[in-house]
């Protein structure tokens, strides 16, 4: 057992002299000076002088020196002496004996000795008498005791030990102060969990302990500092702690160090603390420096570092082995380390090897693995396991898989919920659905979610006097962040909206877009525009597109214009195309004009 406490706790005298703030040799001059003076004060009968003497050389590790002082200091009855006496006989090995003399001071009112006594007796497993004397110790503001106590109660799952490590804590006990913060942490997550509202106050507390702790030189204490820093958003000082705690031999604050200089850019520096935190067996940054490798084309570097990640027992190199075969065409190989890797319960691996099998047509085979890597928590599985139920036309499982999908936030999980919904007439039920996905994304689902929300809108009347011509509505807003994404239908939709106000420019500039993406309706309509400003040439270049596309009413403006021309077998080419294209009320108009042309030719 070490020497017990502070120099003041230890030897219980007001009068030791601190070392001064000088260089070594200064120093070993002073300690000496008053080695000599204690012993000259201990050899004329000086009790107190003998006792501090005996501590001093009980401290260099001359325990033949120290032990007649501290004998003699303790016969003229000096607790601080019996107390270091004990503490001689325990390294000599004689633990009874040092008992004895530590219960000696103990009843006599040391502090340092009663939380002595109190270990001795937890190491021999007597919690009684060890929580007795560590009480005793803690209760006279002995800090070592406070924690002791703390640590029998915590083990004891007694609810009074964050009492005692809290006093242990704010009396300056680094490792009471992690552990104070580590039991306040856990309590602000599970109050985050229950939304009891107490975790923001729990997490400051925490991360005010955390501080305390990592100012003493705690690494681990730094480490989850700069976790929380980094969470908050205050990288720079995240960096700082996390700089700290890893050059004190923290691996995981070095990969996040890592993580955190990759994402402000500086790789190659990543790269040093990520090599560092993997040569001591951290499988996170050694998957990190696969990742980098295959990132710049090394794949036999990545490929060595994922198998050191997954010799430190990280399932995630397995898994990353598995992508980076796939990616090189290596089907079999991917197999392998994805079934390694899902094996071990490696979620996202059972997903990608359910991928692999279903790509081979192995339907089969990639269901359960699906099934067990949703039930592990994959929103992607969830998802797939959806499609591979609505492929079967098994509606009612697939929607059940894709619910739950989208309850974890799943953007085209929730498009398919609310399809669905619409499909059951259940509006309000798909508005919430089709919001998430539009949320997340989905241009399909923004679009979606604007015909909803057109669908409840008033009918426009005319502005009065004053009013605003145009304010735009909720619905409009979702059809054109849907166009913006690209989606056709919206486009044409939004160039339609503008058309009815009246902006012929933003209408012609929708539809084009539209047009120029594939859609046949928003050829067709910039035509129309065309034509009603009179640009009819450059209308029939669209109509021609949206025509060949399939879209029967081009094809009869077309005939029309073709008519008017007087090129009637051009005409009635494209009044047969109409024809045939329809729908009814189209085809019966083109069959007229058909007819009309056939006997125009023939007249």
């Amino acid at each position: 057992m070490d020497v017990m406490g502070e120099k003041a706790t230890l030897f219980e005298s007001g009068r030791f002299v601190q070392p001064s703030d000088g260089g070594g040799a200064g120093e070993a001059a002073e300690e000496a000076a008053e080695e000599v003076r204690q012993r000259l004060a201990a050899e004329a009968g000086d009790v107190e002088a003998m006792s501090v003497l005996g501590a001093m050389l009980l401290r260099r590790g001359d325990l033949d020196g120290a032990e007649p002082h501290l004998r003699a200091a303790t016969a003229a009855g000096d607790r601080a002496a019996a107390n270091n006496l004990g503490v001689l006989l325990h390294q000599r090995g004689y633990p009874e004996e040092a008992a004895g003399w530590w219960r000696i001071a103990a009843v006599a009112g040391s502090a340092a000795a009663a939380h002595a006594l109190g270990r001795h007796h937890r190491e021999r497993g007597d919690e009684p008498a060890a929580e007795y004397w560590l009480r005793q110790s803690a209760e006279q503001g002995h800090v070592l005791g406070a924690y002791a106590l703390a640590d029998l109660l915590e083990h004891r799952q007694d609810s009074a030990a964050e009492r005692w490590m809290r006093a242990a804590a704010e009396r300056g006990h680094r490792e009471a102060a992690y552990r104070l913060a580590r039991a306040l942490d856990r309590k602000a997550a599970l109050a985050e969990e229950t939304r009891s509202g107490a975790g923001a106050a729990l997490m400051a507390q925490a991360e005010q302990f955390y501080r305390q702790s990592a100012a003493r030189g705690h690494r681990r204490a730094a480490l989850h500092l700069g976790a929380i820093l980094e969470k908050r958003g205050e990288l720079k000082e995240a960096g700082r702690w996390y700089l700290t705690s890893a050059k004190d031999g923290e691996v995981r604050a070095a990969c996040a160090l890592g993580f955190l200089l990759r994402d402000a850019g500086d790789t190659e520096s990543a790269a040093v603390w990520w090599l560092r935190a993997a040569q001591e067996g951290d499988g996170n940054a050694a998957n990190a420096l696969g990742a980098l490798h295959a990132e710049r084309g090394e794949t036999q570097t990545a490929e060595r570092w994922y198998r050191a990640a997954m010799d430190a027992g990280d399932d995630n190199g397995a898994y990353n082995l598995g992508l980076l075969c796939a990616e090189q065409g290596r089907t079999a190989q991917a197999e392998q380390w994805y079934r390694r890797a899902a094996y071990a319960g490696h979620r996202e691996a059972a997903n990608a090897l359910a991928i692999l099998l279903l790509q081979g047509g192995d339907a089969t085979g990639a269901e359960p693995w699906f099934s067990k890597a949703a039930e592990a928590g994959s929103v992607d599985a969830a998802f797939n396991l959806g499609i591979l139920h609505a492929g079967r036309g098994e509606d009612e499982a697939a929607l059940r898989w894709y619910e739950r999908a989208a309850a974890a936030g799943h953007t085209e999980a929730a498009l398919q919920v609310g399809i669905a919904r619409l499909r059951q007439r259940d509006d309000l039920a798909a508005e919430r659905y089709l919001r998430c996905a539009a949320g997340g994304g989905s241009a399909e689902g923004a679009y979606r979610l604007a015909t909803v929300l057109d669908a409840r809108r008033p009918p426009a009347h005319a502005p009065e006097l004053g009013e605003p011509v145009h304010i735009k509505t909720e619905c409009e807003e979702w059809y054109e962040r849907a166009a913006t994404q690209g989606h056709r239908r919206a486009q044409v939709r939004v160039g339609m909206l503008a058309a009815a106000r009246g902006d012929v420019v933003e209408a012609a500039r929708w539809y084009r877009e539209a047009a120029e993406a594939g859609s046949r309706n928003g050829a067709f309509n910039l035509g129309l525009l065309l034509a009603r400003e009179g640009s009819e040439p450059e209308a029939a270049v669209w109509w021609t597109r949206a025509a060949d596309a399939g879209h029967g009413r081009a094809a009869l403006r077309l005939a029309l214009v073709y008519a008017r021309r007087g090129e009637l077998a051009e005409g009635q080419r494209w009044a047969d195309r109409a024809v045939s294209l329809g729908p009814g009320e189209v085809a019966e108009r083109a069959a007229r004009l058909r007819d009309a042309l056939r006997e125009e030719l023939s007249a």
